[in-house]
């Protein structure tokens, strides 16, 4: 019992904390931020002010993950990010797939409470800075009314990854709201400031359930009143089915006009108003009896946000890098949505709620984004990093942001490892260590494959059991019928081989086939015709052989495609291989794919095709005979450090029908074995949205769930049952003597070619 007698006043508790790095902002860019650090063995504090962590992914907001796969809605192949947050991605897929948002808030508390190395406070909210000097945060005073206490939080590097920027606009650090203007950075798609305005707004969403009775609805009196009037998207089908719920009311937006950071409660309660009223007018309008049995479960307490402070960095990231996909040096994240602009007014205006222009590819996000030049110990992450407003538009994303975390909190540890400032590691001779460390850990960066030559596989013999060689995607007996154009995509190195397939003709009809490339060998985007071959079908099924004659000078990808005739239908193959994909000149209008881009003159973006691919159960190859076979799959693909399909399927593949497979690696002589990481096809293509979506597979088909490694004596190093990562690392300690290792994988259930997409061993 305790009884406390009158005093003039009373503080909260003093609890004074110290890390080595101190994260303010526990969404997706922090967590996989402290996460990185943490496991290259740095004491991280993550401080985080809601209940919950996530951001705009927690239960609290409840917005989908996205990134460069863009819904699988653009032409970014095999484009999903890597490293921790692809570990959450697949971790959630796997326990969650059906997209409940609350399940999605307890993978990242577990994956933040299994790190020691993480000191996390909730609902902690950080009110003040203070300096050793101008140039050098020393401290953080953060406040958690839930449990009373005040924290001084000492750290040697910080990190802000808040969102809003509160602990770089406390540090004093530069920044800027709002939209720049066409001439500063040539941006052609900067918006009239007057007239479109200068801020992307914050929405807040709604759950419904269906009761199976029916329920009444009575508005609050905030409800607006004359949402039919007043909303002009409740008219518009492209916007509103009284059927959808949740991220698909993305566009009750509002506060572009407003300061998004002083005026967050003044746009909250207009949020409100207007959720309520939506709701008023789906139950109370007579418009839609199908609305009797439902009712609201659940509605946003606070707004997610888009757009507030960006801060200055040592670069500043533009339109020009997105569309025109231009490397940096210093390279360490990637983007890949689209520059995604909405109208200021928001859910009010009678514009389109978005406008969206695609690059053709991936583009490079350079590390100098994320590093402030008027502080010694600051990184920005997240949707705060150094960009125009206009990139901001595709920076901002989660999936994007979580990247730049990545970076800066493997940053962290090497500038503690190394003694030096975030600014020093932006030296191109330091910089290259960040880059291949990031790698090592999964995070895929376009265009580099990097290694500090450390790993022992570089000096091995390697022995397959099985390598494929790629004669044929087996019909499975389904077809695809050519209402829209097809194509299946398939890796080169120099000459094209035939191909063979029966097609149906419903009639005598002339078929047109291309082959198409990328004019950017990364690319997935055909935009360049090298061949073209018609062929006149007679009534039924018809036997093609196809030799386009056509050589490439170095590994890419192209596109096989058959042009659209409805009287046609291609055979498809069930078969799975990691690196293969069917895509379609298809339709995504979520992700303003209309199967074609056509920007308007003046605006810096380019006219292209989108050819995407379908999702499982749907997707499949297209069934096709090669001659000769395609060779892109041996052992010898796994000493590249990309870990995934980039300009090749860059993995060891063996012959579907191999019952054991196994890889056999050999040293010359005896080599000790501390560490060893394997690399698995989860379906790099997949878009893993954590919310909502749902996803027909709960582990990817390729990724191998069995495995046991063991010597060149036969004695078992580790094993692994039911595994369903893209990535294990397997640890020896006291570290192993060998001369030789033998990698047994049991095949995937089903029609799959079993994979292995990489090893490094240190």
């Amino acid at each position: 019992m305790i009884i406390s007698k009158f005093e003039n006043y009373r503080t909260f508790r003093q609890v004074a904390l110290r890390a080595d790095y101190v994260i303010a902002g526990g969404g997706m860019t922090g967590v996989c931020s402290a996460i990185t650090a943490a496991r290259a063995g740095v004491r991280v504090i993550l401080v985080q002010d809601r209940p919950v962590l996530g951001g705009n992914a927690s239960s609290e907001v409840r917005l989908w993950v996205l990134g460069a796969t863009s819904h699988m809605g653009n032409n970014n192949r095999w484009s999903r990010e890597g490293g921790v947050l692809d570990e959450i991605l697949v971790e959630n897929t796997f326990r969650n797939k059906e997209g409940n948002p609350v399940l999605f808030d307890m993978v990242l508390m577990d994956k933040v409470l299994a790190e020691p190395n993480i000191t996390l406070l909730l609902n902690t909210v950080v009110y003040r800075v203070e300096k050793s000097d101008p140039r050098t945060v020393s401290r953080l005073m953060a406040v958690n009314p839930q449990n009373g206490t005040e924290y001084t939080i000492e750290g040697r590097l910080f990190a802000d990854c808040t969102g809003d920027g509160t602990l770089g606009y406390l540090a004093g650090a530069s920044f800027r709201m709002g939209a720049e203007e066409r001439e500063e950075f040539g941006e052609g798609f900067a918006p009239d400031r007057k007239e479109y305005g200068e801020l992307l707004g914050h929405s807040i969403l709604f759950y419904m359930k269906d009761t199976g009775h029916p329920v009444r609805y009575t508005a609050p009196d905030v409800a607006i009143k004359d949402a039919e009037k007043r909303i002009p998207k409740l008219q518009n089908p492209n916007y509103f089915n009284v059927g959808q719920q949740g991220c698909k009311y993305w566009w009750l937006e509002y506060g572009g006009r407003l300061d998004t950071v002083t005026d967050t409660e003044q746009i909250k309660f207009e949020l409100w108003s207007v959720v309520y009223g939506v709701w008023d007018y789906i139950k109370n309008s007579g418009k839609f009896p199908q609305a009797e049995t439902l009712t609201l479960e659940w509605a946003g307490l606070f707004p997610g946000k888009r757009e507030s402070r960006r801060f200055t960095g040592l670069y500043t990231i533009t339109q020009r890098d997105i569309i025109e996909q231009h490397t940096h040096y210093d390279a360490v994240a990637y983007g890949g949505w689209s520059i995604d602009l909405h109208p200021s007014d928001g859910v009010y205006s009678s514009s389109n709620a978005c406008n969206q222009w695609h690059s053709k590819g991936v583009y490079q996000i350079p590390y100098r984004c994320y590093v402030t030049p008027d502080l010694d110990n600051l990184f920005i992450g997240g949707r705060i990093m150094s960009s125009s407003h206009v990139a901001n538009g595709s920076t901002r994303v989660m999936c994007t942001a979580a990247l730049g975390g990545q970076a800066i909190g493997m940053a962290a540890a090497l500038c503690l490892e190394e003694h030096c400032t975030p600014t020093d590691l932006a030296r191109p001779e330091k910089i290259v260590r960040l880059q291949t460390e990031l790698i090592k850990r999964g995070q895929f960066i376009p265009g580099l494959d990097l290694s500090d030559g450390r790993n022992l596989l570089d000096r091995a013999s390697l022995h397959p059991s099985s390598e494929l060689h790629l004669t044929e995607l087996p019909h499975d007996g389904s077809w695809f019928r050519l209402e829209y154009p097809a194509a299946e995509l398939i890796p080169v190195n120099g000459s094209v081989p035939r191909i063979n397939l029966t097609v149906r003709a419903d009639e005598a009809t002339d078929l047109r086939i291309e082959l198409r490339s990328s004019q950017r060998c990364e690319n997935y985007t055909p935009d360049r015709i090298d061949a073209v071959v018609t062929r006149r079908l007679s009534k039924g099924e018809n036997i093609l052989d196809i030799d386009f004659g056509v050589t490439y000078d170095s590994p890419r990808y192209v596109f096989v495609c058959f042009m659209t005739n409805k009287q046609v239908s291609l055979p498809l193959s069930g078969r799975y291989v990691s690196g293969l994909t069917s895509v379609f000149n298809h339709m995504n209008p979520a992700v303003s794919n209309f199967g074609r881009q056509t920007p308007p003159e003046g605006i810096g973006v380019e006219t292209f095709e989108f050819w995407c691919p379908k999702r499982r159960p749907e997707g499949k190859n297209l069934a096709l005979r090669f001659s000769p076979a395609i060779d892109a799959f041996g052992a010898e693909f796994l000493r590249n450090n990309y870990f995934r399909p980039y300009l090749a399927p860059n993995g060891w593949i063996a012959e579907c029908e191999d019952p054991n497979p196994e890889l056999r690696i050999d040293w010359s002589s005896p080599v000790t074995i501390s560490r060893m990481r394997l690399f698995f096809d989860t379906d790099a293509d997949h878009a893993m949205e954590n919310v909502q979506m749902g996803h027909y597979d709960s582990v990817m088909p390729g990724c191998i769930r069995d495995y046991r490694l063991s010597d060149d004596r036969g004695n078992e190093l580790a094993f692994a049952t039911g595994n369903h990562q893209t990535i294990n690392t397997l640890t020896f300690s006291p570290a192993v003597a060998v001369r030789g290792l033998n990698l047994r994988i049991s095949r995937p259930d089903g029609n799959i070619c079993p994979a292995l997409m990489g090893i490094i061993i240190e």
